[in-house]
């Protein structure tokens, strides 16, 4: 039995009074110090790990004054404050060991769309392709190009001032920010935006603390011209961060923002933004060049940038050879053949774009009448697209290159430290050359993608930091590439901001670094504002990228075992991709619709990690205690489960905070086929339920839940006793009272007598070894799960008659238990005992040689996805559109009923996000029947097996079902 782990927070709030004065002014938003909020905030897409003392959430501008008014008092004059957008920053900018402002929860409002002026004013919490799928109608787009788009907030992208590909052609965020509102930490409310020089006179004159601020800057850019103009890179990707070089415009206004824009939250809060808007390019195309080595695309990059192309991205082979194995890989694969001599060791996309048809013709013209004219060595060949569709399939494979590079086996993973360095792009391939040098001479292999027209490349270095061998590389890595980016005339910083890279700032920034200083002491006179980033007050040194606590230094407690045996949890990169806006996109549903970060599959592996952890240095053999559970039920251990329960000692158990979000998954495994690491939150959670229910009682619906499968055959043959249950005012509130809702009844209609009416046999080795082994080739048998069987048996005789229509013999398979409801309740030794029967089961019937057919999507991937972890069936169970793709050509051109021209799909989300082929198949399987089968891209239904029937989870379904399927089954009329 797992013992209680201890979630006391008194030790980590030195500021608990903070917390209880802000909630006595009036605070709305919400406001967290539990442990496992502030684990999940300990951690972003770095490699540091660092605990804060609690979270806010503000709810508007107003919480934040009232934030900063707090900060004033003289007992908290030591607190500070961070504020956090996505919480996907490399660099650790937004972790911190005081309290994390994080408004993407509700600060999260488009407050104007102004087309006419092409102007955007919104909230900081607003997420870029939020913003961008509300501008689409109007025709134009928030222009700065993210991997992480669908999760970056714009707070976080001016915070960072971040940009990606595309750079060459729009700019940086910092570039299309027209005015700033911010809040300072004396509570000041201003709004920044440039102003001519009499309105900066006035600013300067005022006796506040913007006037201070102002007097400072002005100054600052005025005495120190000379030294600014040697000091900043002539970059694309200039110095982020307190960017004196841009103070000035080019029309000579004076410009704050300049010094806002990329200054990690250590100057003020961003309460709003007016954004400067762009029409979207009417069209485009891509063309994929394949390369025999990563320096050779390197090299031809500057070819390709001279010829005025939107924008060029390089992907090493590294990257490309994890894409194969990506969800993404069936839709682009077209784009990146195999040549005569093997895969791509490096690939350059090049976008160009365009207004018009005729425009793009010619200027796709210039491009590729260069590529064939100028031969260059190492250049294999190349495709071209001008489908939206396929351009956008590719991008989206490019933009999860970061996520992928930790989708590899083993502990040793690339990751972020010196991964976004910018040089002039002509020196971009040399530089290369001495940085895989580098690498190379350390014995670290590494993955390299980027924006090679902005001479930047992302490099992540492969370690694993729960080695202590592997701990002083990061330390001489990061020395040699810094004084590799100085060579070269570049900075270490391109794109992703400093955070606790600062450490080299006083460096680059040499005897302008006073000037920071004097630049923060104006904002922020008693260093509250994220302290430790960029500039640290005084003689006070900037924290060393090797004092901050590493993930991989509480890792190693968990150990490699343990780690891989927990289904990725403890390789989640932090890359964020599960922090999706999108109702319509697949993962992650609960995090949608709660938009709690502890409610994602990143917040679930986060707390898996940590309670692992603690459990193994509580000295609990986790795997041990898991096989002990399957094994034996003590009678004793109902007793103790009971006084677990009861006992109020228990109350403040650690393990009670991971269980409640684990309560809220839905078990749609998108996040097993979404995520670039393939984090399998269903997996682990089932793991978490069986320990944690071998110290504590369950509710009365899990065993229920856990025997449907059983319980069916009976409720069938007591069909109106069930019927009555389940629809009855008493008999709701009973089963409301156990913890169900909603149930289903159970139609007149058997399945089993009318198929032995029609006589459709029973599948079992016997019977089909009597039939020759050309029968079996015509044969197949629908495995029936048991609920589509007892509460849609039409389905299955749906399917029955549609295989008698294309001249095959059905069967049908004998009842069977899939044990998918035992699995995702954590009854894992029920589990691998009903896996294993229906194994040999299937296996048997497999080996004749006959098509076996399942019916429900998620019944049928189990036996693909939680039985390989199991009892691995070497029979492959064939979903209804693979069957019927493998049977093309006996389907009809045309079907008698099928009148309608037009008929829409909304697949099962698990099929989708597991199953990459599988609506391409439903479309092809309707095409050769006449039949435009029109996809709609939509999320989750909410019902997710029998989540949607728990009474706790009812609210919640219901809200996920009105953000996505509703809508687009009003809009399908």
């Amino acid at each position: 039995m797992i013992p209680r782990l201890a979630a006391d927070t008194s030790s980590h709030l030195p500021n608990a009074g903070f917390f209880e004065y802000l909630y006595s002014s009036g605070f709305e938003g919400d406001m967290s110090t539990a442990a496992a909020e502030r684990t999940v905030f300990s951690t972003d897409n770095s490699i540091y790990q660092v605990e804060p003392q609690g979270v806010l959430f503000p709810k508007n501008i107003r919480d934040l004054k009232r934030i900063a008014k707090t900060l004033t008092r003289p007992e908290f004059a030591r607190a500070t404050i961070t504020p956090r957008g996505g919480g996907t920053g490399t660099n650790g900018q937004s972790l911190t060991t005081g309290i994390v402002v994080d408004c993407s929860r509700h600060m999260n409002r488009i407050l104007e769309i102004d087309p006419v002026r092409r102007i955007a004013r919104v909230q900081a919490g607003v997420v870029k392709d939020q913003l961008n799928k509300a501008l689409k109608p109007c025709g134009l787009f928030f222009a700065p190009e993210l991997s992480t788009s669908n999760r970056a907030t714009i707070g976080g992208m001016i915070s960072t001032d971040a940009c990606g590909q595309g750079s060459c052609l729009y700019g940086k965020t910092s570039n299309h920010v027209r005015s700033l509102r911010v809040v300072l930490t004396d509570g000041t409310d201003f709004t920044s935006r440039p102003v001519v020089q009499e309105e900066l006179r006035a600013l300067q004159s005022r006796p506040d603390r913007i006037g201070r601020i102002h007097a400072v800057v002005a100054r600052i850019a005025t005495e120190k011209r000379d030294l600014i103009e040697a000091i900043f890179p002539k970059l694309n990707r200039f110095m982020t961060g307190y960017d004196l070089a841009h103070l000035y415009r080019a029309d000579g206004r004076f410009d704050l923002t300049a010094v806002l824009c990329g200054s990690e939250g250590t100057l003020a809060m961003i309460a709003e933004a007016e954004l400067n808007l762009l029409p979207i390019p009417t069209c485009a195309a891509l063309i994929n060049i394949r390369y025999s080595d990563l320096n050779a695309a390197l090299e031809d990059a500057l070819n390709l940038v001279a010829l005025r192309v939107a924008s060029v991205e390089t992907i090493d082979e590294k990257v490309l050879s994890l894409a194969k194995g990506d969800i993404i890989w069936p839709r682009i694969a077209q784009f990146f053949p195999d040549d005569a001599d093997g895969s791509a060791n490096g690939i350059n996309i090049v976008e160009v774009v365009a207004d018009s048809a005729d425009e793009l013709s010619e200027k796709f013209a210039i491009v590729t009448a260069a590529l064939e004219s100028r031969r260059f060595q190492g250049r294999k060949g190349y495709t071209t697209t001008r489908e939206k569709v396929e351009i956008e399939a590719v991008w989206t494979m490019r933009k999860r290159a970061v996520g992928l590079l930790g989708n590899v086996d083993g502990p040793v993973r690339p990751v972020p430290f010196v991964e976004d360095t910018a040089v002039p792009p002509e020196h971009l391939a040399a530089y290369i050359r001495e940085f895989r040098a580098l690498l190379d001479g350390e014995g670290v292999s590494y993955g390299m993608f980027g924006h090679v027209d902005a001479g930047v490349l992302h490099v992540r270095p492969a370690l694993d930091l729960t080695r202590e061998e592997h701990v002083p590389l990061v330390r001489r890595i990061s020395d040699a590439v810094v004084a590799l980016t100085q060579k070269y005339g570049g900075v270490l910083w391109g794109e992703h901001g400093k955070g606790v890279r600062s450490e080299y700032v006083p460096a680059f920034f040499g005897p302008l670094y006073p000037n920071l200083q004097e630049i923060k002491q104006a904002f922020d006179p008693l260093n509250q504002l994220n302290p430790g980033k960029i500039v640290a007050p005084g003689d006070a040194a900037l924290p060393k990228i090797d004092e901050i606590p590493l993930r991989g230094s509480l890792d190693h407690a968990i150990g490699n075992d343990i780690r891989a045996a927990f289904d990725n949890s403890a390789y989640c990169n932090g890359n964020g991709a599960c922090f999706d806006f999108d109702a319509d996109s697949l993962m992650c549903p609960s995090y949608k619709a709660t938009r709690d970060r502890r409610y994602s599959p990143k917040g679930r592996a986060s707390l898996m990690r940590e309670w692992l952890r603690r459990l193994i240095e509580s000295g609990v053999d986790v795997r041990r205690e898991a096989e002990t559970l399957r094994r034996s039920a003590s009678p004793l251990s109902l007793a103790r489960r009971t006084w677990n329960s009861l006992n109020p000692a228990n109350r403040q158990d650690f393990s009670h905070e991971v269980r409640a979000t684990m309560d809220t998954c839905v078990a749609c495994n998108a996040c097993a086929g979404q995520c670039p690491v393939k984090v399998s939150v269903p997996a682990f959670r089932a793991k978490f339920l069986e320990l944690y229910y071998g110290r504590y009682l369950r509710p009365l619906k899990d065993p229920i839940v856990a025997a449907i499968e059983t319980m069916l055959p009976l409720a069938t043959r007591l069909r109106p006793a069930y019927n009555l249950a389940v629809n009855s005012r008493l008999g709701k509130r009973l089963l409301r009272a156990i913890g169900l809702t909603a149930l289903p009844s159970i139609p007149p209609l058997s399945l089993r007598r009318e198929l032995a009416r029609r006589s459709i046999l029973v599948a079992t080795p016997q019977t089909l070894a009597q039939l020759s082994k050309e029968e079996r080739t015509q044969t197949v048998v629908f495995i029936a799960d048991a609920f589509t069987e007892h509460f849609d048996p039409q389905v299955v005789l749906d399917a029955v008659d549609v295989a008698g229509h294309l001249g095959l013999r059905p069967f049908i398979s004998s009842p069977y238990h899939n044990g998918k409801a035992q699995h995702v309740h954590g009854y894992l030794g029920s589990f691998e005992k009903t896996a294993e029967r229906t194994a040999r089961q299937l296996d048997a019937l497999a080996e004749t040689g006959v098509m076996l057919v399942g019916i429900d999507p998620s019944m049928t991937l189990t036996f693909r996805s939680e039985y390989a972890g199991n009892a691995s069936t070497r029979a492959r169970i064939q979903l209804p559109q693979e069957w019927l793709v493998s049977q093309i050509d006996r389907l009809p051109t045309r079907v008698p009923g099928l009148q309608q021209s037009s008929y829409r799909l909304m697949a099962h989300c698990t099929e989708r996000s597991n199953v990459p082929t599988a609506v391409g198949q439903w479309v092809a399987v309707f095409a050769r029947l006449g039949v435009d089968l029109q996809p709609l891209d939509v999320g989750c239904c909410g019902m997710a097996g029998t989540f949607g029937h728990e009474v706790r989870n009812r609210g919640l379904s219901e809200k996920l079902y009105g953000m996505s399927w509703q809508p687009a089954l009003a809009a399908a009329g």
